[in-house]
């Protein structure tokens, strides 16, 4: 893997839009780019079918599908956390580590505008999404539909949110700037707080907001 590692392992290259090529294979390289509405194409039918399937189920009322479904909205917040603060911002010391993080996230943190590396692509997205549906099955077994339905909301508003927050510069919606200023905040002031995308809920349930200035 022919890969242009920085410094550090959040150090900022370049704010422009432009993306550094990964891999010298040029299949590979194609597949770690992936425009916004990709997984819009890929996870809405998802979505409607597990909807679908919910409201179509003879044990559950609608007002339990809401319930649940709000229910995996919240499940994906949690999820959105734990793998942005752990799993992305990990720092691995050997270089083998360091290229596969670069890879999964910190390509990002380098070119944070790079629109092309700013939602999943589906070569990670269909993986993970088919691993956390079984785990669903396994431990909440028949009321997995609505939770997935609305895990897979969560992931396609982050996926969206993350796009908007480094290219949407018509949205001025007063929430909107503060979802993007927060976000901002992140990539080029303190890489190591403000974990939450979609949500800084859980930034203020484990104390990773930004310090104050």
């Amino acid at each position: 893997m022919k890969l242009i590692l920085p410094e550090g392992a959040h150090d900022v290259i370049s704010t422009k839009d432009e993306s550094v090529r990964m891999f010298e294979s040029n299949f590979l390289d194609k597949f770690s780019r992936v425009s916004w509405y990709v997984p819009l194409i890929i996870f809405v039918p998802v979505i409607a079918y597990f909807i679908y399937t919910s409201i179509a189920s003879t044990t559950l009322s609608l007002a339990q599908v809401g319930g649940l479904f709000i229910g995996g909205l919240g499940i994906w917040t949690a999820v959105e956390y734990i793998f942005h603060r752990f799993v992305f911002h990990y720092e691995p010391t050997s270089l083998f580590g360091r290229k596969i993080h670069f890879m999964i996230h910190g390509v990002h943190h380098a070119y944070p505008n790079d629109s092309k590396r700013l939602v999943m692509p589906p070569i990670l997205s269909i993986p993970l999404s088919t691993g956390f549906y079984f785990l669903f099955l396994v431990i909440f077994g028949s009321i997995t539909a609505p939770l997935f339905a609305g895990f897979i909301l969560g992931y396609l508003v982050y996926d969206m949110m993350h796009y908007a927050t480094h290219h949407a510069h018509f949205m001025k919606a007063k929430w909107f700037i503060s979802v993007k200023q927060h976000h901002m905040r992140h990539h080029f002031q303190d890489p190591d707080a403000g974990f939450g995308v979609s949500s800084a809920l859980w930034d203020k349930i484990f104390r990773t907001e930004f310090r104050k200035q």
